[in-house]
């Protein structure tokens, strides 16, 4: 007798009972329901908000914005010298952040030396001039050198050549900004070069999210289109133009040029941060700001654009005395 051939109960050979990879089911048994997802019932939200069509939750990054805004305008024209603590801060803080983010790599800059040096650098720049500042580089620079060895040949050139990117990254170019703010009108030079990008970094924003089609630079930074770039520089040349004419008595054209030349400089810091993390494969340089991610993701910019800044207002307007 074939094994096809043999008598069956309930669906099973009779020398076979049922076992646990035939498990006897009843006929009778009603069918399980499906089990369906809850959803949120009214006046409840899902965890997390959906950011928006550029990436951002815009009503926490606007509010981050406003206030950094606020503090940097008290700073500049209630008491000038605050300003200088301001910068110091944002420096320390973006050191921080830039040694902290050089880990995803294994490398291990000296966080006491550059912190040191930066706020160094700063008051060089603000109390004594450019000369001062560049000086204060290359002694941040030696100093991370000597520091470092401490640690043994381990890695030194790695780490030495991500100090000497941090110092001229963060301070070195904050630096500009206390040089803007060092003359007499330097309230209304920073106000102007903040303005610019302000407006670079709104008219892009605008401009991308409801024109953007085409990207400007889809491996480094996806988001960022042609048409968001042109958006920057007309609202930045514009902008720019008027603002310029009022605080500094700049002329309209002259403006225009100086809110191109910041746009660009805007664009590209942003660029030039979205390189860094891309290669250290992370997505923003700490959680510190509500909707923008790291204070070194809101001084990209601004770096960039300080120097800029500094050399087309000394060319095109000249401070008192």
């Amino acid at each position: 007798m074939s094994y096809l051939d043999r008598p069956r109960v309930d669906g099973y050979p009779d020398d076979e009972p049922p076992t646990a990879a035939y498990p006897q089911i009843e006929r009778n048994d009603p069918e399980p329901e499906p089990v369906r997802p809850r959803r949120p019932g009214p006046g409840r939200r899902r965890k997390g908000r959906a950011p928006g069509r550029a990436g951002r939750n815009l009503p926490a990054a606007i509010g981050v914005g406003v206030t950094l805004g606020a503090i940097v305008l008290v700073s500049l024209f209630v008491w000038k010298q605050a300003f200088l603590g301001v910068i110091a801060i944002a420096v320390g803080v973006g050191i921080w952040e830039m040694v902290r983010a050089v880990r995803a790599i294994e490398a291990r800059p000296p966080l006491v030396p550059l912190v040191a040096g930066g706020v160094v650098m700063t008051g060089l720049a603000w109390y004594a001039g450019p000369d001062a500042l560049f000086l204060g580089l290359l002694v941040t620079v030696l100093a991370t050198m000597v520091w470092r060895l401490a640690d043994g040949p381990r890695g030194y050139q790695r780490d030495l050549t991500a100090s000497t990117l941090i110092a001229v990254y963060v301070p070195f170019l904050a630096g500009f900004a206390a040089l803007l703010a060092a003359p007499e009108d330097g309230g209304k030079r920073v106000v102007a070069a903040l303005a610019a990008v302000v407006l670079s970094d709104t008219g892009g924003y605008a401009a991308g999210v409801f024109f953007g089609k085409h990207p400007m630079a889809p491996s480094v930074s996806p988001k960022k289109s042609w048409e968001g770039f042109a958006g920057s520089l007309l609202a930045t040349a514009l902008g720019s133009a008027v603002i310029l004419m009022l605080l500094l008595d700049v002329e309209p054209w002259w403006g225009a040029v100086f809110g191109l030349a910041v746009s660009v400089a805007s664009v590209l810091g942003d660029l030039a941060e979205s390189m860094i993390k891309r290669d250290l494969k992370i997505k923003d340089m700490s959680q510190l700001l509500p909707g923008h991610g790291g204070l070194m993701d809101r001084l990209d910019s601004i770096l960039f654009a300080a120097p800029t800044a500094y050399l087309l207002l000394t060319l095109f307007a000249a401070p008192p005395g």
